[in-house]
């Protein structure tokens, strides 16, 4: 059974910190395509991250670069999710998500992921 799971969430004044955590099982982690996506209240889910885990290749939405950085630990099948200078519009909830094929780059974050976790919520309040 494929499993992403994530933690790390919460309440965070503006300008604080927050690491986002997923675990990973239950698929094929060394070589895939793995990233987070956010929802925000009445707003579409969007790409935040993601890191292609086969040829090391990262892509982050331009809201964020500079201020997130993602990082992977394949032994530990673990994706993490640094979230430094944070700003209201960062809240929303969280999702880790995964492609269940290996070596297919960033594509899987444009065009879709296969796995979904059940989200963290993130508050950052002005």
């Amino acid at each position: 059974e494929v499993q992403l799971v994530e933690s790390g969430g919460g309440l965070v004044q503006a300008g604080g910190s927050l690491r986002l955590s997923c675990a990973a099982s239950g698929f094929s982690f060394g070589g895939s395509t793995i990233g987070w996506f956010r929802q925000a209240p009445g707003k579409e889910r969007e790409g935040v991250s993601c890191i292609s885990s086969g040829d090391g290749r990262i892509y982050y939405a331009d809201s964020v670069k500079g201020r997130f950085t993602i990082s992977s630990d394949n032994a530990k099948k673990m994706v993490y999710l640094q979230m430094n200078s944070l700003k209201s519009e960062d809240t929303a909830v969280y999702y880790c998500a995964a492609d269940r094929y290996t070596d297919s780059g960033l594509r899987p974050c444009y065009y879709g992921m296969d796995y979904w976790g059940k989200g963290t919520l993130v508050n950052v309040s002005s």
